[in-house]
């Protein structure tokens, strides 16, 4: 089993639409969306969910109001102002503020009665779903919710297992854009990271700068230029950049008026038209599968 990873230094670049081709032409992979703070591959997958779960990563304070005695100690704690009062001045309790609690427990620590627990906070929901593709793991965090690195770790996971007990040849993982932790946490482990990079000035800054992440990473990577007709000057400066630093161009994907249309229609680019972009995106998945 392989896995390939496609990420890119920033958003808008193309990213998500190039994997879901390269899905559609891959033999029934396991498919992983892992930019879980804004997922939006299953626009163009179009997923049936056929498993769900709970993500919970961290904590958050819990008062008992039945054990609570009034003595306001955690109130005056709190450096986080997450404790309030409520009720009027005869019958005053204390509540939690869950947005503001960071779960750090002191609130619990110094409570007298024992009133205060630390419970898991639900930070998210993953999804495990059919394609038109193959299976697909994929997950949104909370709006926010903390440790997405953790949640994207748990959807490789899933897609893992799911390529083993399916015997599926290959995991297809669609990263988050940037340089935070999700992006670490997606390309840990991957066979080939497939950098899709755009001809703009920071695009090739960005470009630089998550190619610096995966030679300190020691990963092994390849760029894709996409839309790169519309700036060739910045297209031929991005692969010297990647050459530079031990990453190949293998894949010049052009401007196609028909890769909006083909979205608008949830298709892929492969899908939809025999434009220049398909067989370009064609050639660039050929040359990726040698490589693997």
């Amino acid at each position: 089993m392989k896995e390939i990873v496609v990420l890119s230094g920033k958003g808008g670049t193309g990213k998500t639409v190039i994997l879901a081709s390269f899905a559609s032409l891959a033999q029934l992979p396991v498919i992983a969306d892992c930019d879980v703070d804004a997922p939006n591959l299953h626009l163009l997958l179009s997923p049936e969910v056929k498993d769900r779960g709970i993500f919970s990563s961290s904590k958050v304070a819990v008062i008992d109001g039945r054990l609570c005695n009034s003595c306001m100690e955690c109130l005056a704690t709190c450096r986080f102002e997450a404790i309030t009062t409520v009720g009027n001045k005869s019958v005053q309790k204390v509540a939690i503020n869950t947005d503001a609690c960071e779960g750090c427990g002191v609130c619990m620590r110094i409570c007298p009665s024992g009133a205060v627990k630390l419970a898991e906070r639900e930070s998210g929901e993953w999804f495990v779903s059919n394609t038109r593709f193959g299976q697909m793991v994929h997950a949104l965090l909370a709006p926010g919710g903390e440790n997405s690195g953790k949640l994207v770790a748990l959807v490789k996971q899933k897609a893992r297992v799911i390529a083993n007990q399916s015997g599926a040849r290959m995991v297809l993982v669609d990263g988050p854009p940037g340089l935070s932790c999700p992006v670490i946490s997606a390309a840990a482990g991957a066979d080939l990271l497939v950098l899709v990079a755009e001809p703009t000035v920071s695009g090739q800054s960005d470009f630089i700068r998550i190619a610096d992440l995966c030679n300190h990473m020691k990963a092994d990577a390849v760029l894709v230029v996409n839309r790169f007709d519309i700036n060739s000057e910045i297209s031929d400066s991005i692969e010297r950049e990647g050459t530079l630093r031990g990453i190949r161009c293998v894949g010049r994907i052009p401007y196609d008026d028909a890769i909006p249309i083909a979205m608008a229609n949830v298709k892929t680019p492969i899908e939809w038209s025999d434009g220049p972009s398909k067989s370009a995106i064609i050639d660039t998945w050929k040359r990726i599968i040698s490589r693997t």
